[in-house]
């Protein structure tokens, strides 16, 4: 009888790395347990640097192995067990070993997938198994009893390469804005470059790989800095580190661009520099912009599928450029470091706060509380 008593929701990720889809997840299992829901977090191993962020009342579950095939065996044994009243899965191919658990463990939970990047431009700039994630999304994601996407764009896009009907698959935005976010904010940053009379700060967020295009944005920065003065710091790690580096010294630009890594309070960088730029050519909905806007820092963006049109509504609370362009990308930076600046309207902002996106959620649920 416990499950009736209190409703259960189980959360599936393969593990904890420091992209923005597993931030949501975290947030979302926060609001909900403050809502009074049990929430367990099923990982295929407890590794990656959120997973000191997860909530104490949070039960991680861990299917112990990093492959997701090897792990369904466990996660039917889970659903047997358990019987939670809601499987939630995020990212390929997640979503379809929940939605094969589900079947092979004969359970009535009702399992939701969320689907966080535009697919058919992810898969188009995939090598391995990632560039049949639209396959098998047409298979799969139709067995699901729920699909969200986090933007409409990526909606749209979703329901274009799979064949799903567009009213099947709900909108829902990120769960970015907390007030963990704006306390981490207001906190001290001890580097060089933000101290006083030292020139402006540019700053990007996100992995170093293909998807943020950080090579257009070093080539703009080139542009920027014959100009005005200006640094840029990139935060984040990934697989074109070297690749980066080598332009940033082909270009001479060793004193003014930093990669510094992956760094666990993003957000107080965020408030203390003078931009944040995203030069992705595809997304689902960028999480940083919203940070940025939260902190009440400028943006510039890529108009890229998908998110940003949506999130600096087509351009009224940020800039948008077109995706590989140095010479717009550049002119845009400019017209910030110039002082035009675009005011933030903070109810726009509240569509993307913990508590309005959680009570979606638990609509979307129709679990009783």
């Amino acid at each position: 009888m416990h499950n009736e008593v209190k409703p259960k929701v189980a959360f599936y990720l393969r593990m904890l790395s420091g992209g923005g889809a597993e931030k949501v997840i975290i947030n979302l299992t926060k609001g909900l347990v403050e809502k009074g829901i049990t929430v367990d977090l099923i990982l295929n191993i407890p590794a990656g640097p959120y997973l000191k962020e997860v909530s104490p009342e949070v039960r991680i579950i861990t299917l112990g192995t990093p492959k997701l095939l090897k792990g369904l065996p466990k996660l039917v044994n889970y659903l047997k067990k358990e019987k939670p009243q809601i499987l939630f899965s995020a990212m390929h191919y997640n979503n379809e070993i929940a939605i094969w658990a589900k079947y092979l463990a004969r359970v009535k939970t009702k399992v939701i997938v969320s689907e966080h990047n535009t697919l058919s431009v992810h898969a188009k700039n995939q090598t391995g198994s990632e560039k049949w994630s639209p396959l098998f999304a047409k298979l799969f994601y139709p067995l699901a009893n729920e699909i969200v996407t986090v933007s409409h764009g990526s909606a749209k896009d979703l329901a274009k390469v799979t064949g799903i009907p567009p009213s099947k698959i709900k909108v829902i935005y990120n769960p970015v804005i907390t007030p963990e976010l704006l306390a981490k904010a207001q906190q001290s940053i001890n580097h060089p470059w933000f101290e006083a009379q030292q020139p402006p700060v540019i700053l990007a967020v996100g992995r170093l790989n293909q998807q943020k295009d950080y090579p257009t944005l070093i080539k703009a920065f080139a542009k920027v800095k014959q100009i005005k003065p200006c640094r840029l710091m990139i935060l984040g790690q990934g697989p074109e580190k070297k690749k980066l580096n080598d332009l940033i010294n082909q270009l001479n630009l060793k004193e003014d661009i930093i990669l510094q890594g992956f760094v666990e309070n993003p957000y107080a960088y965020m408030k203390k520099a003078t931009m944040l730029v995203l030069s992705s050519q595809w997304e689902g909905l960028p999480t940083v912009l919203i940070e940025s806007l939260a902190v009440g820092t400028s943006v510039v963006s890529t108009n890229c599928p998908s998110g940003p049109e949506e999130i600096l509504d087509h351009g009224k609370y940020g800039t948008l450029v077109p995706i590989l362009d140095v010479k717009l990308l550049s002119e845009a930076i400019l017209d910030i470091l110039s002082g035009e600046i675009k005011s933030i309207d903070t109810e726009w902002l509240e569509q993307f706060t913990l508590a309005k996106v959680t009570q979606q959620y638990v609509d979307l649920f129709s679990v009783p509380l």
